[in-house]
């Protein structure tokens, strides 16, 4: 049996924690630069608020209408659900975490208590130690139990936990559910399947295996296989990522190479940091840069470069070096630049880098080993980007004293405080 543990409305789930007051309340969480919604209390949601409006369009279009927003503050909702998933680490055999806000949890040798029961008892005992709420599912298959989760999520009858045990608990439960829901399915496969008539996950699960193989791939085979209660999506095939991207629309324009620098290095920099945590390493560093297309009275402009590195790497040096030589190549006078990004590729384990003579040097190797570990334990410990590169920093507006972070540097008008994070930040009990 495999349980799924998805946080609710996570990042507004997150500021309701420390502001209780917008409990019933409807709250939205925007994007970087407060650009457009990415998060939703059920109260927006059933206001009409959809996942991608501008934020300048709310007032417009829910005019007289009260609604809590927030700046995205990541630093607060990392270190919220990493309590949340420490919680679930100490009560289960196995546990992997797939995203910020969910992971899987195998609970071989689990089978004898009363599962749901369990769940309920688990949702309950995050809510008191964290304050968060999340939704359950339980299934035989993962696939199984990220929509049985939905189920949880869904309807209040199931008290936060949804376990489908029983053939006929999962055909009826596949009956109700949109195949363009369906975890593993995309979004052009759903419109492949729904022109040919099949509407719901029971109408592709009744399908012939063979019929599947020969119309689709392996991936979406595994999905059937799943949804008729055949476990065969291993942990491994979802633990590493194939590419890593990390990429930025700006506050305003950028026309000055400098700042277009700084910018690409903090997004390298994050890039780096990510293929450290899930324990790889990158042999192919790129950049794109581009100018806003809505603005027609503008020149435009768009430009992408890529460098492959001789011997695979996770260094925030080799990382950050690569991608502002691919900047340099692509880097254009006299545009205005509303956006850019970097993307690692060619990821492999960190235990399986294959060398390269030309360039590998151990004592080098080691040496910058040791320096990303001791700043991003620096940074766990104190805070994100107490300390970074140098190439990292922005110049001061007025071009003197220290440069503000990258954290900083975007639009966050709305942030809340760090909460849990920064002792400034600790909540006063009056």
């Amino acid at each position: 049996m495999f349980a799924i543990i998805d946080c609710d409305n996570c990042f507004v789930s997150c500021e309701r924690v420390f502001r209780p007051d917008l409990n019933g309340k409807p709250v939205v969480v925007l994007s970087n630069n407060d650009g457009c919604v990415v998060a939703r209390s059920n109260e927006a949601k059933a206001m009409g608020i959809k996942a991608g409006t501008p934020y300048y369009q709310l007032k417009e279009l829910f005019p007289g209408q009260e609604i809590a927003v927030f700046s995205s503050n990541y630093e607060l909702y990392i270190d919220m659900t990493d309590r949340v998933m420490s919680l679930i680490r100490k009560e289960v055999p196995e546990f992997y975490r797939y995203s910020i806000d969910e992971g899987f949890c195998m609970l071989k040798g689990l089978e004898h208590l009363d599962l749901k029961a369990w769940g309920e008892e688990m949702h309950q005992r995050i809510k008191q130690c964290t304050g968060m709420p999340v939704s359950i599912g339980i299934a035989s298959t993962k696939t199984l139990a990220k929509m049985a989760s939905h189920y949880a999520k869904k309807y209040p009858g199931f008290h936060h936990c949804c376990y489908i045990n029983h053939v006929s608990r999962r055909d009826k439960a596949l009956e109700l559910y949109p195949i363009s829901e369906v975890w593993g399915i995309g979004r052009q496969y759903a419109k492949r399947l729904e022109a040919i008539g099949i509407k719901t996950a029971y109408d592709f699960a009744t399908q012939s295996r063979s019929w599947v193989r020969s119309t689709f791939n392996v991936v979406v085979e595994r999905t059937w296989r799943e949804l008729n209660g055949e476990d065969c999506i291993l942990l491994e095939d979802m633990s590493k990522k194939k590419s890593i991207c990390t990429s930025r629309s700006f506050p305003g324009m950028v026309n000055d190479f400098e700042t277009l620098r700084t910018s690409i290095s903090n997004f390298a920099a994050h890039c780096a940091e990510k293929l450290r945590k899930q324990q790889s390493a990158a042999a192919i560093v790129s950049v794109f840069i581009d100018t806003n297309h809505f603005r027609e009275d503008l020149p435009q402009y768009w430009n992408y470069a890529e460098e492959r590195l001789l011997t695979p790497s996770s260094s925030t040096q080799d990382i950050v070096q690569c991608a502002l030589r691919c900047t340099k190549q692509i880097y254009r006078q006299g545009y205005q630049y509303k956006r850019a990004g970097v993307i690692v590729m060619g990821i492999c384990p960190d235990t399986a880098v294959q060398t390269n003579f030309i360039d590998y040097d151990s004592e080098k190797y080691e040496k910058k080993r040791k320096l990303d570990e001791a700043i991003d334990r620096i940074n766990r410990i104190n805070g994100s980007e107490t300390v970074v590169l140098g190439a990292q920093q922005y110049t001061a507006k007025d071009g003197k004293g220290r440069a503000s972070i990258f954290r900083d540097s975007i639009k966050h008008d709305f942030r809340s405080p760090s909460y849990t994070t920064k002792w400034s930040d600790i909540p006063e009990a009056e």
